[in-house]
């Protein structure tokens, strides 16, 4: 019972973070609103397009852990990428972002995440 959780609960995260990376290539303004700090019109391509990339490595590399290395490998990538969705809700609070994004989406992820990790160290 607990191995399918696991991993199911650890594909459909990696899933949302390749969805995230390739929204940020593909609609990149509309995808920087919904992260919590609003693009600039005259700037912050590179910021976009960096967010989208590393979302979408990330994302490719999880489910790659997932399916050639095993639940510990998997487990210890999502403790360690944890960090990220812990940055980036401080990264909205410093910048303007509401606290509902910054604690409901970004910090809501980290504590899923965190909780992926224990599930996956445990199967």
């Amino acid at each position: 019972m607990l191995t399918p959780l696991a991993y199911g609960l650890a594909i459909l995260l990696n899933a949302m973070v390749i969805f995230i990376g390739v929204r940020f290539l593909v609609v990149p303004r509309v995808s920087a609103a919904g992260y919590g700090v609003p693009a600039k019109e005259d700037g912050d391509a590179a910021y976009l397009s960096i967010k989208g990339l590393r979302d979408l490595t990330y994302g490719i590399l999880g489910l790659a852990l997932l399916a050639f290395s095993g639940a510990h490998a998997a487990g210890l990538f999502m403790l360690i990428v944890s960090i990220l969705p812990l940055g980036d809700t401080l990264v909205v609070l410093r910048n303007g972002g509401t606290r509902a994004v910054a604690f409901g989406i970004h910090f809501a992820t980290a504590v899923v995440m965190l909780i992926n990790a224990a599930l996956l160290f445990a199967v």
